[in-house]
């Protein structure tokens, strides 16, 4: 299966409109030459542009959803889009990721469960989403999952559990954690024995500079491609099949213990 990761660059003096057009030109480049193509995280208006969530939160079938609706019918490509402010008819905000299949369909919407920011920013200006997503690509079944949800393997337990064998990460992850970024996808790989596609950002969102280092890893634990600090497509050929001889070489999902009783005092 042959993926292109594209680590959209964010430039405050590019307004969301001219990104939209640039990205989608970019995804249509990848035609023939990517089976699945991956963005980051909130790359309309960048992950820490707080002030931006709000006043270009779309509808779920808004202007971003048309543009990469179309962008993955015209490239004939699955299309992770990356993950747009989304706003609910009923008002709440959402980081909710969307993926297209290659007739431009809808295949699956996720909103991000864990909110990063703590007391601020996106953890107070949006609501957390609260369902496991999956999608079933023709060669693996695919989890959905976004930045912050990196650092909580449980997520990722529930995702196998619901057969996923590959791992899609779309990020805005700050470079000066960019350390735990490299670690966790490993290790996210290495747990679940599944592939880890992780695709960040560059540039500087609001002042805070990107990590970039979009990067794929094997089940095994080995990094297969991993991009620089700027824009760039990492284009990265894997076996999803890889994933049950991995399982079946090294049963370690067998060993699971789960609902362990408390300690006694």
């Amino acid at each position: 299966m042959r993926a292109s990761l594209i680590q959209i660059a964010v430039n405050e003096d590019e307004s969301v409109n001219s990104r939209r057009d640039r990205v989608s030109s970019l995804v249509r480049d990848q035609a023939g030459s990517a089976d699945l193509v991956v963005l980051p995280e909130l790359w309309p208006t960048g992950a820490f542009a707080y002030e931006l969530f709000a006043s270009e939160a779309e509808p779920l079938e808004g202007p971003t959803f048309e543009a990469m609706s179309k962008a993955a019918r015209d490239a004939g490509v699955w299309l992770h889009a990356g993950s747009i402010p989304e706003r609910d008819p009923d008002g709440p905000l959402y980081n909710t990721a969307l993926v297209f299949s290659p007739d431009g369909e809808l295949a699956a919407a996720y909103r991000k469960i864990h909110r990063f920011g703590f007391d601020k920013g996106e953890a107070v200006l949006m609501s957390a989403g609260r369902e496991l997503v999956t999608v079933r690509l023709p060669e693996t079944v695919a989890g959905v999952t976004t930045c912050y949800d990196l650092r909580f393997p449980e997520l990722y337990r529930g995702l196998v559990g619901l057969g996923a064998e590959t791992l899609i990460v779309s990020a805005g992850w700050p470079e000066r954690r960019r350390a735990h970024w490299t670690l966790l996808a490993q290790a996210r790989a290495v747990e679940n024995q599944a592939f880890v596609l992780a695709c960040g950002s560059a540039g500087t969102h609001a002042g805070v500079p990107q990590a970039g280092h979009s990067v794929v890893v094997d089940p095994w634990g080995e990094v297969l491609g991993e991009a620089g600090a700027g824009e760039e497509v990492l284009r990265v050929e894997f076996d999803p099949g890889r994933v049950g001889e991995t399982r079946e070489q090294f049963p370690a999902l067998k060993d699971r213990l789960l609902g362990l009783d408390p300690p006694r005092r």
